[in-house]
Parts: structure tokens; C-alpha cells; sequence
């Protein structure tokens, strides 16, 4: 009974759904014991204060997932565009008028509910869709620069132009999962090159106008430089990754939690280590690799070239970030302040995750299930209103 239900209702890549379960209950564990100190001394002694929040978004998260997997993903290429042109304003509206924390304006309130919001998790989500709907359009012409490179480059161009100009690691993250959606979609190297050259002009311009470009320049020069002193979040970080030994401590006796700035998003892969060992950080590891690899194999099994285009962007988007995160908590990369993505503590970032997992579950749901069999290429096929849902 209970296998007919999950049959019916949790369509798609059962492994892929099973990868997103078990990060939902890690990351309820790890996000309640980094975030312990912080409530006790912030909420009056509640403790449990951000282990409901945490697990209600968790929840919503999901939710959302298995909404957008319900949904063919082709309607997702229509709604791109519409995405895109309310997140360019969004965007605008946070660097200019936005919560600044840390020297940067990127956050947004949303009225009656009081929730925080990053617009360029919207902006990421729509972008990624977008190209690949571009470039799905234009297989037959993917070598020719003013019907294929140039409405990318536009669009590319202008969301993480004005993403840099308050988050530099965001913008060069979704700029370089762009280069990538341009590769598996043939594009040719010469345009590749042409579209990285502009991307550096454009990416200049917005980080010396922007109010990232002290911090970015700090940074890199703190990564690159070893004769000056390793920075204080980093300095804890490899302490706790040192102490952590193959087992770790055990489930909520990190120190360093106490210490480390965002233990419960940015260095959220530190506490890991230190609390469930490097046994723990290399299974964690194992599952990014995991869900990458479903992600491909549903790029593989695609019917239509956006479909695949669609699953391995936000694929790579998501487990790129997952890598950037991990590689900075180990030092093998300058600090970014991204979070690692189903594991950290976040707002609406949770569900714009989940909305993309929904997406990619959505693309493995297999074209067969919910085209009509005409004969016309998958993503041609015109949708009736009837199977929006499925």
C-alpha cells in the first residue's frame, strides 16, 4: 500500500529522491547542533528555536519540490523569460534599497510574512532555464553568433552583471555554469571565448563600481598570499576539520561551533567534520557526487535537448556550489560566503533549491509519460492545458 502511494505521488528518480531526504534529515541534525549557542544566547534559553524554523523550511522546501515535479518541465521554458524580467527589477531593487549585512545589499523583506530574500536565487533559477531554452531552440543554428551567442550573451550578461555588483562569488558561480550549459550545448569554443572575454569586461566594470570589490581583492589576496596570517574564520575551520579525526566527536559536541562565524551556513561543512569525522565529510561528498551523477544520467535519458539542457544547468549549479563551499572550509579556495546547498541554514534559498530539484525529478519523470505520442521532437510538441499536471 504504502510503495502504490510513493508510486503515485513521488514520480521520477526514486535515488534522486532518496538523496534529497536523507541531506533534508543531515542537514536538520547539523543545523540544530551549530545553531544551539546561537539560540540559547539569542532566543532566551530556547534551544529547539531554530530546529523548528530550520525543519519547517526544510519541509517547504520539499513541498515545493514536489510541486514543480508535478509540473511538465516544458511550461519551465516559458515561465524563464517571465522570471528573468521580474528578477532584473528585484535585483535592482535589493543593491539599491535592499538589507545590507556585511557591506553588501542583496536581501529583500517580504511583506505580511517578514522573510528575507535573496532575488538572485529567483535570477539563478531563471537564467539557467532560459539558456537552456535558447539553446534548445537553436541547435540547428548553434554556430551562428547573432541568432545563438548574442541573446545569451545579453542575458548572461545583464543578470550577473548586476548580481556582481553585491555578490561576486554568486555572479562568477552562475557565469561559469552558463559556460558550461554552452558547452554540453554545442556551442562552438570561438564563441566560448568571445563570451568570456566579455564576461571579464562586464565582470570589471560591475565589481569596481559594486561594493564587493575590497572584500573580493581581501580575499584573494589572503588565499594567494601565505606570508600573511591564515583569516580567523579559516584558522577555525581546519581547526575543527583537525580535530574532528576519522570518527569525529559525535553528534552535537562541536567546540568550534561556538567560535566560527555561520556554522550553520558557510562553514556548516566545517562542523560536519569535526562532529561526524572525515567519515562524514567524505559520505557527504559521496552524495553531491550522487546527485550529480542522477542528474547526468536524466541528462542522458532525455528525450529533447532542453530537457537535458534544463537537468544538468541546475545540476551543476547546485553541486559546483556544493564544491566551492567544501573546498573553502578545507582551504582549497579563497572564502566566498556561498552556503552549502540542502545542508545550510537558509530562507527562501531552501525552496528555490527544492523548486530546482522538483525540475530536474520533473525532466526524469521521462518525456514518454507525459508527451503525446505525435512524432514531433519532444520539446515541440505543443502542451495541452489539461497535462500541466500530471
Amino acid at each position: 500500500m504504502v510503495k502504490n502511494w510513493l508510486q503515485r505521488n513521488l514520480k521520477g528518480d526514486p535515488i534522486l529522491w532518496a538523496i534529497v531526504i536523507l541531506f533534508s534529515l543531515i542537514s536538520i541534525a547539523v543545523v540544530y547542533s551549530a545553531t544551539g549557542t546561537l539560540a540559547y544566547k539569542k532566543m532566551s534559553g530556547n534551544t529547539e528555536y531554530f530546529l523548528f524554523k530550520h525543519s519547517g523550511l526544510i519541509v517547504a522546501g520539499l513541498a515545493f519540490m514536489w510541486l514543480a515535479h508535478r509540473i511538465d518541465y516544458r511550461y519551465y521554458s516559458r515561465l524563464s523569460l517571465y522570471g528573468l524580467l521580474l528578477s532584473v527589477p528585484l535585483l535592482l531593487f535589493a543593491y539599491l534599497l535592499g538589507g545590507e549585512t556585511n557591506g553588501a545589499s542583496r536581501w529583500m523583506t517580504i511583506p505580511v510574512i517578514n522573510q528575507t530574500f535573496q532575488p538572485s536565487d529567483l535570477a539563478k533559477l531563471a537564467l539557467i532555464a532560459h539558456v537552456a531554452s535558447m539553446l534548445s531552440r537553436r541547435q540547428q543554428n548553434v554556430q551562428d553568433f547573432r541568432t545563438t551567442l548574442l541573446p545569451v550573451m545579453l542575458w548572461v550578461g545583464l543578470i550577473c552583471g548586476i548580481i556582481i555588483l553585491s555578490n561576486t562569488s554568486t555572479a562568477l558561480l552562475l557565469f561559469g555554469t552558463c559556460l558550461l550549459l554552452m558547452f554540453i550545448g554545442r556551442v562552438p569554443l570561438k564563441q566560448m571565448a568571445v563570451m568570456v572575454a566579455i564576461g571579464a569586461v562586464v565582470g570589471g566594470i560591475g565589481l569596481s563600481t559594486g561594493q564587493r570589490l575590497k572584500t573580493a581583492q581581501s580575499r584573494l589576496e589572503s588565499f594567494t598570499d601565505k606570508s600573511k596570517p591564515v583569516p580567523f574564520q579559516l584558522e577555525h575551520s581546519y581547526i575543527a576539520i583537525a580535530t574532528g579525526g576519522i570518527t569525529g566527536k559525535g553528534p552535537g559536541q562541536s567546540t568550534e561551533r561556538n567560535i566560527l562565524p555561520h556554522p550553520y551556513s558557510d562553514f556548516i561543512y566545517a562542523v560536519i567534520i569535526e562532529e561526524y569525522g572525515l567519515a562524514g565529510g567524505v559520505i557527504v561528498l559521496f552524495l553531491y557526487l550522487a546527485f550529480l551523477y542522477r542528474g547526468l544520467k536524466t541528462v542522458m535519458n532525455s528525450y529533447g535537448a532542453f530537457g537535458g539542457l534544463l537537468s544538468a544547468g541546475l545540476s551543476f549549479s547546485l553541486v559546483l556550489q556544493a564544491m566551492v563551499n567544501m573546498g573553502v572550509a578545507v582551504g582549497l579556495g579563497p572564502i566566498t560566503g556561498l552556503p552549502l546547498p540542502l545542508l545550510s541554514m537558509g530562507g527562501t534559498s531552501l525552496i528555490f533549491t527544492g523548486i530546482s530539484i522538483g525540475i530536474i525529478l520533473s525532466v526524469s519523470r521521462g518525456e514518454r509519460e507525459v508527451r503525446p505520442m505525435t512524432g514531433e521532437p519532444a520539446d515541440t510538441v505543443r502542451i495541452p492545458k489539461k497535462t500541466a499536471y500530471a
